[in-house]
């Protein structure tokens, strides 16, 4: 993904030049982890973390009013836009933009960075998959003196069943 990352970089900043209203850009996985960002002043993390949270709210709307899957989302506030597009299969691209810029613009360039972005992030070799734990040795398995219960101690779903004591009495003829 390194290599990734830095193309996704390059995107960023050739995407800022583009639209010189944009104040900040940055791509982030599905699970709100940056993967290449441009955000002075704003911190990356909590704006991917708020990202992913929106994206996933709004692909519920989208699907429940049956507009289809997620495709962009704009939010404009006093001071600009935050614009988040989806990138490929399991990306977002989120920019941040002033208020005077021109609207279409900014979707025009986000639509077409985002189909971009998709493409690397996709074609990026899958981070490798930890190794599972060593198996540990089996516990050894309880006795039935050490499962024994106090008296008067209630009787638990996974005791064993036991069955009444019987007293054997012997006759001799």
């Amino acid at each position: 993904m390194m290599a990734a990352e830095a193309d996704i970089l390059e995107e960023l900043r050739r995407l800022r030049a583009r639209v010189p209203q944009l104040t900040g850009a940055l791509a982030a996985d599905a699970r709100g982890l940056v993967l290449a960002q441009d955000t002075p002043g704003v911190d990356p993390e909590s704006v991917a973390a708020l990202t992913t949270s929106a994206r996933g709210l709004a692909a519920q709307l989208a699907d429940a009013t049956g507009q289809g899957d997620f495709r962009e989302l704009l939010v404009r506030g006093v001071f600009g836009y935050v614009a988040t597009y989806a990138a490929g299969r399991g990306a977002v691209l989120t920019l941040l933009a002033q208020d005077r810029v021109n609207v279409g613009r900014l979707h025009l360039e986000g639509r077409r960075a985002g189909a971009r972005i998709g493409e690397l992030v996709d074609a990026a070799p899958a981070a490798p998959v930890k190794p599972a734990a060593k198996p540990t040795a089996p516990r050894p398995r309880a006795t039935r003196a050490s499962r024994a219960k106090p008296a008067g101690a209630p009787a638990q779903a996974t005791d064993p069943p036991t069955a009444p004591a019987v007293a054997r009495t012997t006759t001799e003829s």
